[in-house]
């Protein structure tokens, strides 16, 4: 009569599961260790399709679509008609982050810094005294795309940023978290060697960013207004790590959401010859509430639909596909915290290992902002999940009054389509080093599967 949620460390006690979780395992620690932006994501994502007859081009009963270089949709044609729904799994490739400035190159105290705009939620302490590596794209005026990846290999330099020694912290300790770690001080440190030290150029100003921008030059063939047309980030250095000595936790940069980008996209990949009509699509900006041409809040999945439905079935209307729809929004979830449980309430909270967590709804205080998914949606959902005999749980993201977070369910509901929002629990989520159970990266492949297939 009672429910208690399942450890699936128990449920594939097995050889045959426990070999096939440690490959998983090691697959997706080789993803999240290369792809820490979105651009980066959603090429690997695309070579990846391509080697297996993904090709863009809406009139193939197969396809992929590149949106901006940041979003991709990919879709598989299934035998039941277009106007009995889709399956339709949405997650996104970005990433909390701190972003170099427009311009952001300085000198102080003979080093070289860059001013950052941090992107997401972050706390901004957590970004100190740490290695930092930089990627992104620079574009020149000619169109030339210059792709920046500085400090992932072991001979090769990191960036950092400076924190306050605690001798000289007494006035900071005392000030509110925050209020005590300011934004504009965020600041890389790129360099310290002058371009000269010649005594005919003792007088020059800046001469450490100018070795800067000469290093640049020589290396990528940069000149400072360069960084007008470039996106750069600077994200966490070095792979990411199994944690502990049993190796059942996975640490690194972005599981939040490159785990359901990861698993989301291999649960596509190993659909064959399906009923429903299956598209994976993966979106940009949804750190920072899925504005923008490339996020959830675009029309790239409408335009994309009625590409499909020109080129498969130009007499079905659109809005007859979304209202038969079933949708996920792979997505991760708080887990409960072993030193920090006063935060959630825990008859509706999440353990790791205990499988992927359907959240019901987002939002915050009264579920502002919410999807808020049908009972009878999740209904069929804990339904084909159950057969399948793969462990879930349903939580909450935190107390009531404490809690609060979105995701991109809510912009798909204005459709009228079934969605929820289900994925892993991650511990330190957008810290630069988070952490996700093996084992709930192993259930929640077997559950996107059933979901697609069903």
């Amino acid at each position: 009569m009672e429910f208690e949620t399942r450890n699936c460390w128990e449920v594939y006690r097995d050889d045959e599961h426990r070999a096939a979780m440690d490959k998983l395992a090691a697959d997706y620690i080789e993803f999240l260790s290369w792809c820490k932006t979105e651009r980066e994501t959603i090429t690997w994502l695309t070579e990846k399709a391509s080697s297996q007859g993904f090709n863009e081009g809406f009139n193939q009963n197969r396809f992929l679509k590149i949106h901006k270089g940041k979003s991709l949709i990919m879709a598989r044609r299934g035998k039941k008609p277009l106007a009995q729904g889709l399956r339709i799994m949405g997650a996104h490739a970005d990433t909390p982050r701190l972003d170099l400035k427009q311009r952001p190159l300085y000198e102080e105290c003979q080093v070289s810094l860059a001013k950052t705009h941090y992107y997401g939620g972050i706390r901004k302490y957590q970004w100190l005294a740490m290695p930092l590596a930089l990627h992104g794209v620079v574009i020149k005026t000619d169109g030339n795309k210059i792709e920046i990846r500085i400090g992932e290999k072991p001979d090769e330099p990191v960036f950092t940023i400076g924190d306050l020694l605690p001798h000289l912290a007494y006035k900071q300790i005392e000030k509110k978290l925050s209020e005590a770690f300011e934004a504009e001080k965020l600041n890389v440190i790129l360099g310290h060697i002058p371009m000269s030290s010649s005594k005919e150029k003792e007088n020059d100003k800046n001469p450490v960013k100018k070795g800067v921008l000469k290093t640049l030059n020589e290396r990528f063939g940069m000149v400072e207004e360069d960084f007008y047309s470039a996106e750069l980030q600077a994200v966490p250095a070095g792979p990411a790590r199994y944690v502990g000595l049993d190796k059942g936790l996975i640490g690194g940069y972005g599981h939040d959401d490159r785990v359901c980008t990861f698993a989301g996209y291999r649960a596509f990949m190993n659909q064959e010859d399906p009923e429903y009509t299956q598209v994976l699509i993966i979106w940009d900006k949804e750190e920072i509430g899925s504005e923008g041409s490339s996020g959830a809040k675009s029309l790239f999945l409408e335009y994309s639909l009625e590409e499909i439905l020109e080129q498969w079935e130009p007499e079905t209307r659109l809005r007859n596909v979304f209202e038969n729809t079933k949708a996920v929004s792979a997505d991760v979830h708080a887990a409960m915290d072993p030193d920090y449980q006063d935060v959630h309430e825990k008859l509706n909270a999440s353990l790791l290992g205990h499988g992927p967590v359907f959240c019901k709804f987002t939002g915050h205080r009264g579920k502002v902002g919410a999807n808020d998914a049908h009972a009878e949606y999740v209904g069929w959902l804990r339904s084909i999940l159950n057969k399948a005999g793969i462990p879930w749980q349903m939580a909450e993201t935190g107390k009531v009054d404490l809690g609060g977070g979105g995701t991109v369910a809510k912009f798909l509901a204005v459709y009228g389509m079934d969605i929820i929002d289900f994925g892993p629990g991650v511990l330190g989520m957008h810290s630069p080093f988070e952490i996700c159970s093996k084992a709930d990266i192993y259930a929640s492949l077997l559950a996107y599967e059933q979901f697609f297939k069903n």
